[in-house]
Parts: C-alpha cells; structure tokens; sequence
C-alpha cells in the first residue's frame, strides 16, 4: 500500500512550477509533476533525485477530463494521498482583440480555465473524505484587471479566480485550504531573459521575482493553520508599480 504523501503539480515548468515541486520535495513529499511531454520533465526529476527527494513525471493534458481522473486515480493509487495540489498553467497570449481567433480564445480558456477546474475536482474528490488537503491556484495581474491584448488570457485568468473563490466557500469547511496566488510580475526565467534583457537586469537588485521565493510562499500557504488561512496572495517585487 502506497505510504508516501504526495504534491500533485500541474504546469511544472523550468521556472515557478519547477521551484514549487522542489520546494516540497525537500519536505518529504513525493513531487508529481506533469506536462503534455513527460520527456520534457526529465530534468527537473532529476535536480530533484539529486537534492535527496522524490519524484515522478506523467504526461498529462489538463484539458481533457479522462486524463485527469486517470492522473489522480494514479498517483493516489501508486504513489500515495495527494496532500497539495498546485495547478500552475499559464496560457499568456497578446492579440488585439480584432486579431483574436475563436481557436485562440477558446484554448486559452481550456488552458487556464478549464483545466483548473478539471484539476481542482478530481483532487477534492479525494482530499474531501481525509477533511485535509491544499489547492493552490496560480494567478497573474491579468486576474485582476484587464490589459489592452489580453482579452484571451484576462478573460481565463478573471474565471480561474472565481472558480477559486467559489471552491475555497465550498470546501473550507471540509478541511481544504483553497488559496488563489497572483503573481504580478515578470519572473526570472529563461523568456524574460532573451526577450525582455532591460526588465532581466532588474535581477541584480531583486526587481524581477525569484522562483524559489514563489515557491517558499506556496509552502507558507499549506502550512497555514486553518484559524487563519490565506485566501488570496499577492506576489510581486518591491519595486513593481500596482
């Protein structure tokens, strides 16, 4: 019988979602990481191996149903109980509207909206019976507020951010921690590096967000007691203009 207590992060990029498995790792979990290619996950498991913990890799679409409830039918049945679940798609697409395509609408909204909701319901489907569990939601400034080529992705990320409040309502009350976290900002990763050199040089004096510091407040947010649980955080650099 499977013992070992699981994260279930979906989205695990090379930059936040990589840092977040990481970050839970190193605390026993066992890291369930997963991408449409496994193969490309590969790196991460291993950094992972090498700092001492666990984890393993699936290939999984989050827009389509069938292959979520396979993913955590899986992990709860090979790996163990997921005790977190951070669901970690982006989706950040810029058209005028005039140019925006009903294809590219729509796989956004699959990305970032349906995908989430898809997720968070197979995983209170078996964090409801045990009364504990995590689910943690990331979010951007397009969560917030609209910006001039972002109809797609405000419009997704605006409907990840209501089905987080209406699920954080719904299951609170049966022990599970629903938080939505947006990240306002541009993050240290390879993208912002190559296409955005002026904004990367803000590195040097932390004006663009570290990965690792996002991840240390996803941890803070499971560890929460459940008498003063965060419902929505805001995450952004000293120097960010909000």
């Amino acid at each position: 019988m499977a013992q070992q207590k699981a994260v279930l992060v979906v989205g695990a990029g090379e930059a936040t979602g990589g840092a977040i498995a990481r970050r839970f790792a190193r605390e026993g979990f066992t890291a369930c990481v997963t991408r449409r290619s496994a193969d490309k996950l590969a790196p991460l498991v291993a950094q992972i191996e090498k700092e001492g913990g666990k984890a393993r890799a699936f290939g999984s679409d989050a827009r389509r149903e069938e292959q979520v409830v396979e993913l955590v039918q899986t992990i709860e049945r090979e790996v163990g109980p997921i005790e977190a679940c951070v669901f970690n798609v982006g989706g950040n697409v810029r058209f005028p509207i005039r140019e925006t395509t009903a294809r590219v609408y729509t796989k956004v909204w699959e990305m970032a909206a349906l995908a989430g909701f898809l997720v968070g319901r197979e995983a209170a489907k078996v964090m409801v019976p045990r009364a504990r569990g995590t689910l943690l939601y990331t979010g951007a400034t397009a969560s917030l507020r609209g910006g001039k080529g972002f109809a797609a992705f405000a419009g997704a990320k605006h409907a990840l951010r209501a089905l987080a409040q209406s699920m954080a309502r719904e299951l609170g009350p049966q022990g599970i921690h629903v938080a939505h976290v947006v990240v306002d900002g541009a993050i240290d990763t390879p993208f912002i590096r190559e296409n955005f050199p002026e904004r990367y040089k803000l590195k040097a004096e932390d004006g663009i967000l570290d990965p690792e510091a996002i991840a240390e407040n996803y941890w803070r947010l499971h560890c929460q007691p459940r008498s003063a649980w965060t419902h929505e955080l805001d995450l952004r650099p000293w120097l960010e203009i909000w």
